[in-house]
C-alpha cells in the first residue's frame, strides 16, 4: 500500500506502526522466542553444573551426598529433640528440604539472574527469558539429582505410596512455574535496586525458620497450648508449595487448600511479573 507525499509528488509506502519497546506482544515474544532457544539454555544449564565440579572424583553425584548428609544430619537431631520415630520423621525433613533448595534456588539465584549473565545480555542478541529458562532448569536438574535420597528413603523406610504420588508431577510444574515469575521480577528489579539481592537473601534465610522444613505443624497442634496459633503457619506462601508436593512424595494425604493457595500465588505473579517484563524489559542491558 502507498500513499503520495505532498512534498515530492512521489508515492511512498506505508509502514505499519511497530510495537514499542512497552509493548505485551513484546513481552510475550521474549517468553516465546526464549522456549524456542530450549537447546541452548537446556546445554547452559547442564554445563554450569558440570562446571561446578570439574576435576571432581565423584562429579555431580556430590550434589545427592551433600543434601544427604544434612537431612541425615537434621533428621537424626530433631528427632530425638522432639521424641518423634525416625523412620516418619527423617523422610519428613528430608523431602522438605529438597523442595526447600529448589525453591531458595530459584529466589536467590533469580535475584541475580541478569547481573551474573551481564556479558550475555550485552553482547548476545537473545531474549531475556533464555536466562530464566537456564536458571530454572538447572534448579530442576538440581532436584532430580537429589530424589535419589527420597527414593532411598522409600525403601529403607517404606510409606504407604499410591495414586496420589502421581501428583507430585502437577506440583513440581507449579514450583517450576513459580520459579520463573520470581526470577524474572526479583532479577529485573535487582538490576535497578543493587540493594534486592542481599535483602532476599536475608528473607530467605528468616522464611527457612518460617516454615516447616526440620519441624512438624502436627507436633504443634497436638500440643493445646499452642495449637491455634500453629495455624498462623498457613499465612507463609512457601509453606503451601512445600506440602503440595512433600504430602504426595510421602504417601499423605492430598489437601486441596494448599493447590487452591498455590495456583492464585501462580496467577497473581506471573501477572505481576509479566507487567515488570514488559515496562522495563528493555532497560535490563543499560541497568547491568
Amino acid at each position: 500500500m502507498t500513499v503520495d507525499d505532498s512534498s515530492t509528488g512521489r508515492a511512498r509506502p506505508v509502514i505499519a506502526d511497530a510495537p514499542g519497546s512497552r509493548s505485551w506482544s513484546r513481552a510475550f515474544g521474549d517468553l516465546s522466542q526464549g522456549w524456542k532457544q530450549r537447546a541452548l539454555w537446556g546445554h547452559l544449564g547442564w554445563q554450569d553444573i558440570k562446571q561446578r565440579y570439574r576435576r571432581s572424583v565423584l562429579g555431580p553425584l556430590w550434589i545427592s551426598i551433600s543434601m544427604g548428609v544434612i537431612a541425615l544430619g537434621l533428621g537424626l537431631l530433631y528427632s530425638v529433640l522432639f521424641g518423634l520415630p525416625i523412620e516418619t520423621f527423617l523422610p519428613h525433613v528430608a523431602v522438605g528440604l529438597l523442595i526447600w533448595n529448589f525453591v531458595s534456588g530459584c529466589t536467590l539465584e533469580g535475584s541475580e539472574v541478569f547481573i551474573a549473565n551481564e556479558g550475555l545480555i550485552k553482547f548476545l542478541p537473545a531474549p531475556l527469558s533464555l536466562h530464566v529458562y537456564r536458571l530454572v532448569w538447572r534448579q530442576t536438574l538440581f532436584f532430580l539429582h537429589n530424589l535419589v535420597i527420597w527414593a532411598v528413603l522409600m525403601i529403607v523406610f517404606p510409606h504407604p505410596l499410591g495414586w496420589s504420588l502421581l501428583l507430585a508431577i502437577p506440583a513440581f510444574l507449579l514450583l517450576m512455574l513459580n520459579g520463573g515469575w520470581i526470577a524474572i521480577l526479583s532479577g529485573i528489579l535487582a538490576t535497578r535496586f543493587r540493594d534486592i539481592p542481599p535483602i532476599i537473601a536475608s528473607v530467605v534465610q528468616l522464611v527457612f525458620y518460617m516454615t516447616p522444613i526440620v519441624w512438624s505443624v502436627d507436633i504443634l497442634s497436638a500440643n493445646a497450648a499452642v495449637a491455634e496459633r500453629a495455624r498462623l503457619v498457613e499465612l507463609n506462601p512457601v509453606f503451601h508449595f512445600v506440602e503440595i508436593l512433600r504430602r504426595p512424595l510421602l504417601g499423605e494425604p492430598t489437601i486441596w487448600r494448599f493447590w487452591a493457595v498455590v495456583g492464585v500465588i501462580t496467577v497473581v505473579g506471573w501477572i505481576v511479573g509479566m507487567l515488570c517484563l514488559r515496562n522495563y524489559r528493555a532497560r535490563v542491558a543499560y541497568w547491568v
